[in-house]
């Protein structure tokens, strides 16, 4: 066993509030970091802009605390790195057909199978600590939202379960970890990320400060952050909810038929 990995703590819990949370106030309290916060569920859950996030027993939900991962002004590349660790885990498991969706969702057949939440603190002792929370579908599909979703059971065609999935994603996360190197492999995370990247090359909308838009989605730039071209010109887009447009059948739940297909980040 790789001897890196050996070093992360793991805390599994029947109920919390939040896995995330939890991590944060480890790391208020002085927590050293290298830690995982797994729940069997989650009573308060939520994703960006505090958008509820469904988590019942069955799926994964589960948080990572690490201290001083890079400078702050590279912390969003962290999405990116654990939403390449994350992929690579289903795909330990079996799940080939899946796809990363800018910029921390795992979608397959535009349904979302899980989200990321990346957060930042700073401690009392002026250190950087970075809370990574995972969102992931193996059992359930939450029903009644306002996207379309799905779980990985039914895409491997098999019962999958907690225990089965986070084992590998813990070591693909230190793996990747290592790989980006504070953000000096951050163009090998960017590469892998692309290669996996839902909807390149294909119309978007976006929403977010600056109001709702179309275009095409070109891809990422060294930063991480989207591209995307209407007409001659270029957007660099640093925030927003990403819909991809698509005429891809629904995968599990009941949302009335529709060319939009929103799997906005996190919600």
């Amino acid at each position: 066993m790789d001897p890196s990995f050996d070093a992360w703590r793991i805390e599994r819990h029947a109920r919390l509030g939040s896995t995330s949370d939890e991590a944060r106030e480890r790391a208020l309290a002085g927590d050293a970091g290298r830690l995982w916060i797994w729940a069997d569920e989650q009573t308060a859950g939520r994703g960006r802009h505090g958008r509820v996030w469904h988590s019942p027993a069955g799926n994964l939900h589960a948080s990572a605390l690490i201290l001083d991962p890079c400078d702050t002004e590279i912390a969003p590349q962290i999405g990116f790195v654990a939403g390449v660790a994350l992929r690579r885990a289903v795909a330990d498991l079996g799940g080939a057909e899946i796809s990363l969706k800018w910029p921390n969702d795992l979608v397959s057949n535009g349904g979302k199978l899980a989200g990321l939440l990346i957060e930042g603190v700073t401690t009392p002792w002026r250190r950087f600590a970075a809370v990574v929370g995972f969102g992931v579908n193996l059992a359930i599909s939450p029903p009644g939202l306002a996207y379309p979703t799905t779980n990985l059971s039914r895409l491997l065609g098999r019962p999958v379960g907690p225990a089965d999935l986070f084992p590998r994603l813990a070591r693909r996360f230190d793996e990747m970890l290592a790989l980006w190197s504070r953000g000096a492999g951050f163009t090998a995370i960017r590469e892998e990320w692309l290669a996996s990247a839902a909807g390149l090359g294909g119309p978007i909308h976006v929403s977010g400060p600056r109001g709702a838009r179309g275009g095409v989605f070109e891809g990422i730039d060294p930063q991480g952050r989207l591209l995307m071209r209407s007409g001659d010109s270029v957007e660099i887009i640093e925030s927003a909810d990403l819909t991809l447009i698509s005429s891809s059948p629904r995968p599990d739940d009941a949302l009335p038929p529709s060319q939009l297909v929103k799997a906005a980040t996190n919600d």
